[in-house]
């Protein structure tokens, strides 16, 4: 994997509901090539994870409220799934914001199984090629987007790199595709 020391990815959240391998392995394997990971969230105090959004899971402490997030102060963004994380965010103006933010400053945003919906919300899909979980595909070509059932899918079109991936059995892919983009 790439050396990612030095880079400061945030992950972003709601308080209420991530699925937790779409958390911890991207967490783990790009802490593991040196990144510095900070789980940004809307509210102060744990992010709960779920296990195909049904079954509770651990909780993880948010490092920073989202409200105090400055996107000037990351490099990259993951916004890992979860049909609970994903439809709570795109209502959140503040990670709308967010996201819209770290695309139109050119960083790379890499987004796995529904996590792309912030994207779709973010409008910063018009003319890029993504993959997401198969309900996802409507909204993305919507959006004006072009959607692809791809085990992980990066999309260099426009100012930004773009990573997505469908679902929890493709992370290996999307963390290799994530950490080249980062790197």
């Amino acid at each position: 994997m790439q050396d990612l020391s030095g880079t400061k990815v945030a992950v972003l959240l709601a308080n209420s509901g991530v699925e937790q391998v779409e958390l911890t392995t991207p967490w783990q394997a790009l802490s593991g090539a040196g990144a510095r990971m900070t789980l940004i969230a809307p509210e102060a105090g744990t992010v709960q994870a779920f296990t195909n959004d049904v079954e509770k899971a651990d909780t993880f402490e948010t490092d920073v409220v989202l409200g105090e997030a400055d996107p000037d102060d990351y490099d990259a963004l993951v916004l890992p799934g979860g049909t609970t994380n994903a439809d709570r965010l795109r209502l959140e103006s503040d990670a709308v914001g967010f996201v819209r933010s770290v695309a139109g400053a050119g960083k790379p945003i890499a987004a796995i199984c529904h996590g792309p919906w912030a994207l779709v919300e973010a409008d910063v899909v018009q003319r890029r090629t993504l993959t997401s979980f198969p309900s996802l595909q409507t909204d993305i070509r919507n959006a004006g987007g072009t959607w692809v059932d791809e085990e992980a899918h990066t999309c260099t079109a426009g100012n930004f790199t773009l990573v997505t991936s469908r679902n929890p059995g493709d992370l290996d892919a999307f963390v290799d595709a994530a950490a080249e983009a980062f790197g």
